[in-house]
Parts: C-alpha cells; structure tokens; sequence
C-alpha cells in the first residue's frame, strides 16, 4: 500500500508532498521549516530515503539540502539545475524505488525552469500520482517569466510541450500534486479548485486546449507583477540554504523600538488591521501575521533591512518567524508581545487612523470634500475596473513613490481590505493622513461611486 500526503503553506500558496510505502518515503519540494516534515513521516512510521526538487525555486527557500543531511536521504535535484552543492543529479527517465513496488520515475518538463522535472510514482506498474511542481497545474502552468527574459517566450513554448507530454505519458486517472498554483506567484493564474487529474486538466486545461501560438500569446499577456524577492530566492537555492534557525528572538521593550524606528529599521506589528488602526507604534507597518505575510513582507521591504515584530502573543511571533524564514528573512532583530501601551515610551502615545467602506468614501465625495482615491491593487486588478478619478499606486510600489500620493487625505483601497491596511500603515508612517477602506472592491459600485472599466466595450 502506497500513501500520498499533502503539506499545504497557505501563506506562499504552495504544497509540498510526503508519498511512499509501509517502511520508506520520498519528499517532494519540502520547505524550508523541515521539522513539520520529520513529524510527517514519523506519524506515518516511515523512513524519509529521498528527497526531491522538482526545480530550482524562485519563491521560497528549500528545505531539501537540510533534510537531506539530517535524514540521510539521496537528495535528487534535476541534473540541469547549476547548485554548488553535491546532490544525486536527475535526468530525464531516470528512477529510484522508494519502497517495495513503490518508483518514482522523473520526467523533463521544462518551461517553469529550463530544468523543470515532474515526477511520476508508479505503485505495482500503475500510475498514482504525477508530482508537476510548477509544470502542469489545476487549471494552469507555472510562468515562464521568472529564470531570464530573453527566454520567457522559449520556456512558454516549452511549457505548452511539457503539458502534453505529460498528458500523452500518463493515465487520465493520474492525479496531479502541483507544488504551485495555490496563491503563489509562481503560478500564471490561479488554480479553481483543490485536486485534479490528467483527464481533468485534459478537458480543462489552455496548455492542452489550445494551440501552442494562441496558448503562448494568451500566457504571456496575462503575466503579473514578480514580487521583488523572487530575485534572492533562486540564488539561495542554487548555492544551498543554511539551516532554519526558529529559537524565540531577543525581546525589545520600548526604548529600543523607538531606537530601531529612529535607525531606519522595519517595526512590523502583526496585529489584525482593525487593532492595528485603533492603537499602533507610531511609524510602525501593519503586515497581519495571518494574511500573505511572507509574500508582502519580503516584497516590500528593503532586502537586509532588520525587522522588530510586534505581536499579542508568542505564538503569533513563532507563527511569523516560520513564514519569514521560508523565504529567506531568517532572524527578527527583536520582538515584543502584550498591550501596545507598553510599546511606546513614557509619555508617548499611540498613533491611530480611521477605518471606512465604500460606502462613506461615496458619502465624503458627494459631500464635495477634497479627498484622495488611492488604489494600491496591481495593474491587472486595476484593469477590471476602477473608482474614477482614483490614483493608482501598487501595493509593492508604494514605499517608494509615496511622495506622488497627491496632498489630501488619503483613502485608501484594495480588492478586499489587508492590502489596503498594509498601505494605509505606510502613508501614516510617513505623516500622511489616511483612512483605511476595509471593503470589498464589489461594493465600491454598489455604493454608488463611478466606476471605468477599460476592459468593456460597446
């Protein structure tokens, strides 16, 4: 008997997978926290004897060459990918068996990476589960645009090809395990939908529906914004990421928060967005430790610059850690739990801004005030519709390009509140007067306020 587990890190929209037999197993794209592994296959009674990348990621640091050494597994890595570190190289073809019956058998998928390999695992002959990483997803293929982009229309092209050579080699039962697709950037859409097969995405699937001009020209006009991060993760995975270090970081009080504040370093209080309106460290960001903290943290911030973590709890400061370190921000310079009031000196007081909807930026137009619209969705949010007379800024463009945030109060919006938040944190850092739209974008038109939608027409 075979088993296939799903490990899901909701906060970089990917999974990893644990799969193998009664004694032994093999891990596929594992992050960089091994410890939620090794607990994995230890609640299964199984030994971890390989460890395999389906490519050199983009969008978050492995796990692999730790695990590999502490678990003395052969750790595959595709035979293209250029690491510095020693590793079983893996081409095209070749196979390991896992336990008794149970092979993996790799097949070159390039297009994500020129050195993207999917694996198959084979139970008794039979075909049980395609592991795509970021080749065939649900509903999708992972973006070619991230290696170099004198290639990104040779690996779509590629993509389109590696599709179907998956879908020619296995059974349209086959499910298919992506590493991406799940809110990960890696992905060039969205995944709908939790599980698939080869027949699904057979039926379902542009990569398999369509020819491959139509298919690359519709991929590469619909390519997002790469979160500036995705530079430093692939060099660290080439050149072999240290170990996780996940210990409790130093406690700041409050002389040293002001201290960190006046060096220029980053005090990110992980709080909800309504606490952190209410009551926060003045020149502190709101990043919520249970939205895409990892993502829009290591997009945003300055790469190297230190981070205090303010939190209520603990845990949420052991929670936030994790997701830091899966995409390479390894040590908070200092932390902080409890009242907010004791985060501020003597005679300081909290700063605060103003929570809103739709609704009542709808209001405070008719009523004639002068204020400023800011829309900090990305380009192709923005694309689908937007409040006239709104200015648009980026989420991860806004740390640098406040100073073109028109004079005014500024409201502040989103598609649904924690970018707003994030934003709305930054221009009060910097002395703006702000109010947060914490709203769907849906209920801008129901509120009334004009709306442009370049992408109608007639």
């Amino acid at each position: 008997m075979f088993f296939i587990d799903t490990m899901e890190f909701e906060g970089l929209g990917n999974r990893g997978y644990l799969a193998g037999g009664p004694s032994a197993a093999v891990v596929i794209d594992p992050p960089r926290d091994i410890d939620q592994v090794i607990a994995a296959a230890a609640r299964r009674g199984v030994r971890i004897a390989y460890v395999a990348e389906t490519h050199v990621h983009n969008d978050y640091v492995t796990g692999g060459l730790e695990l590999a050494r502490v678990t003395g597994a052969a750790y595959l890595v595709p035979a293209g990918a250029r690491v510095a570190f020693a590793r079983t190289p893996v081409a095209d073809g070749d196979t390991v068996t896992v336990d008794e019956g149970l092979v993996l058998r790799a097949i070159a998928t390039p297009g994500h990476t020129p050195h993207h390999t999917s694996y198959a695992l084979v139970d008794d002959g039979r075909g049980v589960g395609a592991f795509t990483g970021g080749s065939l997803l649900i509903g999708t293929v992972g973006r070619p645009d991230l290696v170099e982009p004198r290639l990104t229309e040779q690996l779509a092209r590629a993509q389109h090809a590696s599709a179907h050579r998956l879908a020619d080699e296995l059974d349209d039962e086959t499910p298919v395990l992506p590493t991406h697709g799940f809110g990960s950037f890696c992905s060039s859409s969205q995944a709908e939908g939790d599980a698939t097969t080869i027949g699904k995405e057979r039926a379902t699937n542009d990569a398999l529906r369509l020819d491959v001009d139509t298919f690359v020209a519709q991929m590469l006009a619909g390519l997002d914004d790469v979160p500036a991060y995705y530079a430093h993760m692939g060099p660290a995975n080439a050149a072999g990421p240290a170990p996780v270090d996940l210990t409790p970081p130093q406690r700041a009080d409050a002389e040293e928060i002001a201290s960190r504040l006046a060096a220029g370093e980053w005090v990110v209080d992980l709080r909800s967005r309504m606490a952190f309106a209410e009551g926060h460290v003045a020149g502190s960001f709101n990043f919520e430790g249970e939205g895409k903290l990892a993502t829009y943290l290591a997009w945003l911030i300055p790469w190297g610059k230190p981070v205090t973590l303010l939190a209520d709890t603990p845990e949420q400061i052991s929670h936030a850690q994790r997701e830091l370190a899966r995409v390479g921000i390894d040590r908070p310079a200092a932390a902080v739990t409890g009242d907010p009031t004791g985060w501020v000196r003597a005679g300081e007081q909290l700063a605060s801004f103003p929570r809103a909807r739709f609704a009542d930026l709808a209001q405070v137009r008719e009523r004639g005030e002068d204020v400023v619209a800011l829309d900090v969705r990305r380009d192709s949010e923005r694309a689908g519709g937007f409040i006239d007379g709104s200015v648009h800024i980026p989420i991860h463009e806004l740390h640098g390009r406040i100073s073109e945030v028109p004079d005014g109060v500024v409201w502040v919006h989103c598609a649904g509140g924690m970018r707003a938040a994030i934003a709305a944190s930054l221009l009060d850092a910097a002395g703006r007067d702000v109010v947060a739209v914490d709203d769907g974008f849906d209920a801008a038109g129901e509120a009334g306020l004009p709306l442009t939608r370049p992408d109608c027409t007639g």
